[in-house]
């Protein structure tokens, strides 16, 4: 559904570039997979770029880049409502990335759960692959992704 005007296609470009953060954030669940089926590494050389600048910001860059993308593109009335919902819709996916990474990190202490763990991993990885996929391909399309809790979510935050 397009709303609130329409697109034109640099702003439906511009819409799916911040689901790159929660892609990226997100292969650290993914390593069990890769590593069961290594053919599936051929589809990450499309993000070797992204990864290698990702990558060289360190922990304090990457913090500071999800700062700005929050401040500066999604409460910058200015810039498309349609881009910034997108990223705000990326950023929330990039947060529920990093409570899954804490409870990943909880589980890792109980012995014996490591089957769980990978489970786990790769739940997580493929519902945040299947996330960003479904979004990219509504904003390449010119409309708004509808997930469930976080779309209801950004709307609250995307005025």
């Amino acid at each position: 559904m397009t709303w609130r005007g329409s697109t034109t296609i640099k702003d439906r470009i511009f819409a799916c570039l911040p689901y790159l953060l929660p892609i990226v954030d997100s292969l650290m669940f993914g390593s069990f997979l890769f590593r069961n089926f290594p053919a599936l590494q051929v589809l990450l050389i499309p993000l070797q770029p992204v990864l290698i600048i990702y990558e060289s910001l360190g922990q304090l860059g990457q913090l500071l880049m999800f700062f700005a993308l929050f401040i500066f593109v999604v409460r910058n009335e200015k810039i498309n409502h349609f881009i910034r919902f997108n990223t705000m819709q990326a950023i929330l996916l990039d947060i529920v990335i990093f409570l899954c990474s804490i409870l990943v990190r909880i589980l890792t202490q109980v012995p014996g759960t490591a089957f769980a763990i990978e489970t786990l991993a790769n739940t997580i990885f493929l519902g945040i692959v299947a996330a960003v996929v479904y979004s990219v391909a509504n904003s390449l399309l010119g409309r708004y992704a509808e997930i469930p809790a976080i779309s209801d979510a950004v709307y609250m935050q995307v005025r």
